[in-house]
C-alpha cells in the first residue's frame, strides 16, 4: 500500500497549487485507487472539506454507481494520506471501519492518533502505519506555511 503514497503526494501538490493546505489522500480498494482528493477547505470555505472527506464522498458515489454496499466496501479500503488524519477525519474513518490508514507525517497539532487516540474513544481498532514518505509530506507543509494562507482570518493587532 505504501506504493500509493505517490498518488497521495500528487493530490497534496494539487491542493498546494490551489492555495490549500497540502494534504492529499487516496482510497485503495484491492489494488486500485477508487477515490482521490486534496484539501478543498479554502475554495469552498468549508472546514469539513479535508482530503479524507473528499475521498469518503467519492467512495460513496462509487458504491452507488457500482451498486455495492458501502459498509462492506469501506471495510476493505486502505486510506493513504500524506498527513496523519486530524481528529475529525480519524473519527470518520474509524466509524466507517476502514481496513487501514497509512500516512506520511504526524499531525502534532490535530492528529487523531498523536494528539487524541481516536481508536480508544470510538472503540474501533484499525491498522495505522505512519512515517511513509513523511519527509516529503512535511516538506510540502513547511513550504506552504512559509507563505500566507489567503483564506486565513486577519488577526486583530494587540492593544498595549
Amino acid at each position: 500500500m505504501a506504493a500509493f503514497m505517490e498518488d497521495a503526494l500528487v493530490e497534496a501538490r494539487r491542493a498546494r497549487d490551489a492555495g490549500e493546505v497540502p494534504v492529499g489522500c487516496v482510497f485503495v480498494y484491492g489494488d486500485k485507487v477508487i477515490a482521490r482528493g486534496g484539501n478543498e477547505v479554502n475554495v469552498y470555505r468549508n472546514a469539513t472539506r479535508h482530503a479524507e472527506f473528499i475521498c469518503i464522498d467519492a467512495t460513496l458515489a462509487y458504491c452507488r454507481e457500482k451498486h455495492l454496499p458501502a459498509r462492506q466496501l469501506f471495510a476493505e479500503i486502505s486510506v493513504v494520506v500524506t498527513v496523519e488524519p486530524c481528529i475529525m477525519c480519524s473519527a470518520a474513518l474509524h466509524t466507517l471501519g476502514v481496513k487501514e490508514i497509512i500516512y506520511g507525517c504526524e499531525n502534532d497539532r490535530f492528529g487523531g492518533k498523536t494528539v487524541v487516540d481516536v481508536a480508544a474513544v470510538v472503540g474501533q481498532r484499525i491498522s495505522i502505519i505512519g512515517g511513509v514518505r513523511g519527509d516529503e509530506a512535511m516538506a510540502l507543509l513547511k513550504e506552504f506555511y512559509k507563505g500566507d494562507n489567503p483564506s486565513a482570518p486577519t488577526l486583530a493587532k494587540k492593544k498595549k
